[in-house]
C-alpha cells in the first residue's frame, strides 16, 4: 500500500500543540459555550438551574462533571427548534434523523458552524491520507442524514474533487470507481462489502482499482474487518467518527500513518468517558460511555451529550489530541442473552476467524419458550458453498462463539448472497422477543 503519511507543513498548528495549549483553548471555549447555551436555550437554563449550576461555576475543565447530561430524549422533547441558540433567520442548514424509532431529532447550523464543520472534516480527510486535488468517491447518503453532505463540505474545504454518488445502485458504484479513478472512498464498512461483492460478480479485481484509502464510519466495525477490506482492495482503511447531535462526521478520525484509534478534534469537541450506570466520569484508559460537549457551535450547542457509544480515551500518538479507541458497540445495542452481555462486533470478530465464511451476518433473537434463543445467519463464500462445507463452518462458528462470548448460538450458513445486503448502515440485530 502507498505511504500516505502527512508531509511537513500539512497539519494545523493545534494538531501538534502541547497538551497545556490544547487545555487552555478548551477551557476558554467551554466557558463561552456553556454561557451561550444557558443564555439562549430554555432547556439548558432549566437544566442547569435544576442542578444548582451556573456557567460561572466552571473554573477548570474538571468542573464540567458537575453539570447535567443531555440525552437524545431531550432533543425529541424539544422538537423541532426549541434547542436552537440563535434566531431561525441565522440558520444556513438543517438536518434531522429519520425518526424511524420515534420523534426525529433536529440539528441546525449557522454559516460559521458550516465553516467549522468543513474544517474538521477536511482535517479528518487529510488525516486519512487525502490531499488537495485528489478525487473522492462519496458513497454516504445525501439528504437529511449528515453523512453525505458533511463529507462533501469537508472535501470542498480540503480542495478535493468529489463524486457525490450517495448510496445504492452498487453496480453503478463500481463502474464510476473504474471510470473516474478516485483516490479515496467514504462509505459505511458494511456497504463496502457489498461493493466488493459487486466486483466479484463482475469478474473484476478490486486490487486493481485506483483507491488508495477508504474512510469508513457510521457503524462499529472490527480490526478484522479492516484487514479484510485492506487486503481485498490493497488500500488503507481508516475509521471516521461523528454523530449528528454533536456535528456530523468529522468529530474524530484515525491517522493513516498509525491506525491506532481515532484522534478527537479536541479544540472543537470535548470528550469524557463515564460509567453508563452511575454517570461517574472515568479516568482515561477506562472503557465506558462516550460523552461530548461542543466548544464552538453556535446554532445548536450541546452540553455533556450521552452518545451511548462505548469506548475509552487514550493519549495522542500521531497528533497531540487524545484518541478514542474504535467503538466496540452502543450501550443501547447491547444484547442481554440469558444474563450475558454481548455486542454484534463480538460475533463479527469470531466470524472473521472461520475460513470460508463471508463477512455478512445478522443476529436474530427470539423466545420460542421461556428461554431466549440467538440465531446467527451468515453465508459461505463461493469456494466453500457445499452442504458439508456449510455444516462444518456453522459448527466451528458455534464453538467459537461459545468459547469467546459464553453463550450458545444456532448458526445458519446460507449460500453465497443469502444474507440481505446493506446500502447504508447495516441492520445487525433482529429482536423478535416479546416484552416481558
Amino acid at each position: 500500500m502507498e505511504d500516505l503519511s502527512p508531509r511537513p507543513g500539512d497539519l494545523d498548528h493545534i494538531e501538534t500543540a502541547s497538551r497545556d495549549e490544547i487545555a487552555a483553548v478548551q477551557l476558554e471555549r467551554m466557558k463561552r459555550s456553556l454561557r451561550h447555551a444557558y443564555d439562549n436555550v430554555g432547556f439548558y437554563k432549566a437544566s442547569f438551574d435544576a442542578a444548582g449550576m451556573h456557567p460561572d461555576d466552571l473554573q477548570t475543565l474538571a468542573d464540567l462533571a458537575k453539570f447535567p447530561f443531555t440525552v437524545k430524549q431531550d432533543l425529541r422533547d424539544n422538537y423541532p427548534f426549541d434547542m436552537l441558540a440563535v434566531p431561525r433567520g441565522k440558520l444556513r442548514r438543517v438536518h434531522a434523523s429519520s425518526g424511524t424509532t420515534g420523534q426525529p431529532t433536529v440539528v441546525a447550523y449557522t454559516e460559521n458552524d458550516l465553516k467549522v464543520w468543513g474544517e474538521v472534516v477536511a482535517r479528518s480527510l487529510r488525516a486519512a491520507g487525502l490531499r488537495p486535488g485528489d478525487m473522492l468517491h462519496n458513497a454516504y447518503g445525501y439528504g437529511l442524514f449528515t453523512g453525505g453532505l458533511g463529507i462533501h463540505l469537508g472535501a470542498d474545504a480540503l480542495g478535493l474533487s468529489t463524486v457525490p454518488v450517495s448510496g445504492g445502485m452498487t453496480e453503478r458504484q463500481v463502474r464510476l470507481i473504474r471510470d473516474f479513478q478516485p483516490r479515496g472512498i467514504t462509505v459505511t464498512p458494511s456497504y463496502a462489502l457489498s461493493i466488493l461483492d459487486e466486483y466479484a460478480a463482475a469478474g473484476l479485481d478490486p486490487r486493481e482499482s485506483s483507491l488508495a484509502v477508504g474512510i469508513f464510519g457510521a457503524e462499529p466495525w472490527t480490526n478484522a474487518m479492516r484487514q479484510e477490506i485492506e487486503t481485498a482492495f490493497d488500500m488503507h482503511a481508516v475509521d471516521i467518527y461523528g454523530l449528528s447531535e454533536v456535528m456530523g462526521p468529522g468529530v474524530a478520525n484515525e491517522c493513516v500513518e498509525t491506525k491506532d484509534g481515532l484522534h478527537v478534534w479536541e479544540d472543537h469537541f470535548y470528550p469524557e468517558i463515564i460509567d453508563p450506570q452511575t454517570g461517574e466520569v472515568l479516568e482515561d484508559g477506562q472503557e465506558g460511555e462516550l460523552v461530548f460537549t461542543s466548544l464552538t457551535k453556535e446554532a445548536f450547542p450541546i452540553i455533556r451529550y450521552r452518545t451511548r457509544d462505548l469506548t475509552r480515551l487514550l493519549p495522542g500518538t500521531a497528533r497531540s489530541m487524545r484518541r478514542m479507541e474504535k467503538v466496540t458497540g452502543r450501550s443501547d445495542d447491547m444484547i442481554i442473552l440469558r444474563g450475558v452481555n454481548l455486542f454484534p462486533t463480538q460475533i463479527e470478530e469470531q466470524l472473521m476467524k472461520v475460513e470460508g465464511l463471508a463477512p455478512h451476518f445478522q443476529i436474530e433473537l427470539s423466545r420460542p419458550d421461556r428461554l431466549d434463543v440467538m440465531r446467527v445467519r451468515t453465508e459461505a463464500t463461493a469456494d466453500a458453498a457445499t452442504d458439508d462445507d456449510r455444516r462444518r463452518m456453522g459448527a466451528e462458528l458455534e464453538a467459537r462463539i461459545k468459547r469467546a462470548v459464553g453463550v450458545s448460538a444456532r448458526v445458519e450458513v446460507a449460500e453465497p448472497g443469502g444474507v440481505e445486503r446493506s446500502q447504508g448502515k447495516a441492520v445487525r440485530i433482529i429482536d423478535s422477543r416479546p416484552a416481558r
